[in-house]
């Protein structure tokens, strides 16, 4: 309800400002998204926490659960900036951003793939 109540003040407050200074309503809108993102961090680390427990208990190697985390946040990350680059009306460059997120999570997740189709090749009878 508190995100939901910030994030519709802080629009009322951009459009407001969107016809008086362009400007100033692009930084009500970026400052409102870093603010939300903040008000996260707990309930972010709570859920990294909990994911790393669970990979104990399963006895998963942690490098492929740290892969896997590190992918989440790119593509969170990186689909927060084209949407703040897409507010600011840079459609071009939000679509680059998501670009090269898209990129970097297949560098990513490349290693894991590789295990994944060495782990096939093993169970098919030869």
């Amino acid at each position: 309800m508190q995100i939901v109540g910030f994030g519709l003040v802080a629009a009322f407050l951009a459009l407001v400002l969107k016809e008086q200074k362009a400007n100033f309503a692009f930084l009500v809108t970026l400052m409102v998204g870093a603010g939300i993102f903040l008000f996260l961090i707990d309930k972010i680390g709570q859920i990294l926490t909990m994911l790393q427990r669970l990979a104990i208990n399963a006895n998963v190697n942690m490098i492929y659960v740290e892969t896997l985390l590190k992918i989440i946040g790119i593509a969170y990350i990186a689909e927060f900036g084209a949407q703040i680059t897409r507010d600011a009306g840079q459609g071009a460059i939000a679509s680059k951003i998501e670009l090269g997120g898209k990129i970097l999570i297949l560098v990513m997740a490349i290693p894991i793939l590789t295990v994944i189709i060495e782990t096939v090749l093993t169970l098919i009878p030869k």
